[in-house]
């Protein structure tokens, strides 16, 4: 799959929907723009590929962003999308560098040849190389979908400190943040794709073997050791290793990574040979440190020399906003791996996912989503599809209820009123439909209040 961004810019929400799930269908990033000026900020902000812009444009003409963009962003290619193929609009976004002009309404098969063929010819300076002290750009980053506020910092101090790999990296955030996502976009905006990245579970290896899975032993080293083996260390030569959850690491092992970060050499278990290390080491965890210090648990001389540069990712109940696009990119990933249509998530399906704290976080949301896609039909996932949250948050409990009492679907919530003629009336016919709708929800005022938006007092008033 190709991991490029692409920018789309159109006025035309419609355009915008259908290029930005044809685009992650084909296996792009998507980012949207509605004005010409959102394009320029999201072209200083973000890294991207490509542009795909309208001409038409309702605070900008799409010449003039076409124009400002290409003395600033020599190296990303244009395609021109519009419907007023005039030969003055061709033959002028040519002019001002566009890579391709394609008339509307657009072929989609011409359109993806136009990206690719631009993709391959673009030109990348060299202002974005190591040895200027800037991170080249990496489609790395794309993968990390966001447009949270709190998310920004994160991502430029990451981009920053890519640059310099004797540079320790401590990450901190809850468990399913994406720490490892971003440890790994660390890696390759610094130059490394091409190299190895390792990531250990400091939590999941038994201490007794942690130490060997780390250093590495020689035969003879203890009992069973009856070959030389390597350790991650090793395997992670010239690349990057992740420690992840170091906060669990045995004391009597922090002491030795200590050696290792300081004098930037290891000794195999059983050896007194010293491996010189050459990789960017970078430390993740979901505890605080500082808190483990003072408990003891961490070595104090070892967190002053892993949280160098700290960068905390915040959790996903704080950057909600981010929750449509994550939704959107996974689904898009499991239409192709499924070859299920997948056509989206309910807009109560939405309100449900938005509703619920994620305490797994990112993590949970994508496994969520997978076992929701498991289950469903051609049909929008809907919230019965999503009951296996956790119910201990109050909203998911409120919601899971709700599906419950109306069926667990979309599907309009029916009354069925018999009145007799001698009794039908307005007010007869709203009693009924109360009292309907309290037996519905069990006698729960509040839900069935809720679910006619209503206040619950109306139903004191009931005979």
């Amino acid at each position: 799959m190709s991991n490029e961004t692409i920018l789309v810019v159109d006025d035309d929400r419609v355009t915008l929907s259908l290029l930005q799930a044809t685009l992650y269908d084909w296996g792009f990033i998507p980012l949207l723009a509605e004005t010409g000026m959102q394009a320029l900020n999201l072209l200083a902000e973000s890294h991207i590929d490509l542009v795909i812009l309208d001409l038409m444009m309702p605070d900008m003409d799409g010449m003039e962003v076409l124009a400002q963009t290409r003395r600033l962003f020599s190296h990303i290619p244009f395609i021109v999308l519009s419907a007023h193929s005039s030969a003055k609009s061709v033959v002028g976004s040519l002019r001002h560098g566009a890579a391709d002009f394609i008339s509307k309404p657009f072929n989609y098969t011409d359109l993806l040849d136009s990206i690719n063929t631009s993709l391959a010819s673009r030109h990348v300076p060299e202002a974005h190389s190591v040895q200027a002290g800037v991170p080249p750009p990496s489609s790395s980053f794309q993968q990390i979908v966001s447009k949270s506020p709190k998310m920004t910092p994160v991502l430029q101090m990451a981009r920053q400190v890519s640059s310099y790999p004797q540079t320790t990296v401590a990450l901190y955030g809850e468990s399913g943040v994406g720490k490892e996502v971003l440890a790994r976009a660390i890696h390759a905006a610094g130059g490394f794709d091409d190299r190895p990245f390792v990531a250990v579970n400091c939590a999941g290896i038994p201490t007794n073997l942690l130490e060997s899975e780390l250093f590495g032993h020689v035969r003879g080293a203890f009992t069973g050791a009856d070959r030389d083996r390597e350790g991650m260390f090793c395997l992670a030569k010239g690349g990057t290793i992740l420690l992840d959850e170091i906060g669990d690491m045995p004391l009597e092992l922090q002491v030795k990574l200590l050696r290792v970060i300081e004098s930037r050499t290891y000794v195999p278990v059983g050896s007194t040979r010293h491996v010189k290390v050459d990789f960017r080491i970078v430390v993740a965890t979901h505890h605080n440190l500082n808190q483990l210090v003072d408990q003891g648990k961490f070595r104090s001389d070892l967190f002053h020399r892993v949280n160098i540069f700290p960068i905390t990712i915040p959790p996903l109940r704080e950057r909600k906003e981010d929750i449509p696009m994550l939704v959107e990119m996974f689904l898009s990933r499991l239409r192709m791996e499924m070859g299920k249509p997948l056509p989206g998530i309910s807009k109560r399906g939405m309100d449900y996912i938005l509703g619920y704290d994620w305490p797994g976080n990112v993590r949970e949301l994508k496994n969520s989503l997978e076992r929701a896609a498991i289950v469903v039909g051609n049909e929008q996932i809907p919230p019965s599809h999503l009951e296996f949250l956790s119910s201990a948050h109050p909203t998911a409990r409120r919601e899971q209820k709700k599906m419950r009492l109306s069926g667990g679907n979309d599907q309009p919530f029916e009354l069925h009123l018999t009145l007799p003629p001698e009794d039908f009336s307005l007010k007869a016919i709203i009693s009924k439909a109360l009292h309907l709708t309290l037996t519905r929800c069990n006698n729960n005022k509040s839900l069935a209040a809720q679910l006619l938006k209503t206040d619950r007092r109306v139903f004191y008033r009931l005979k």
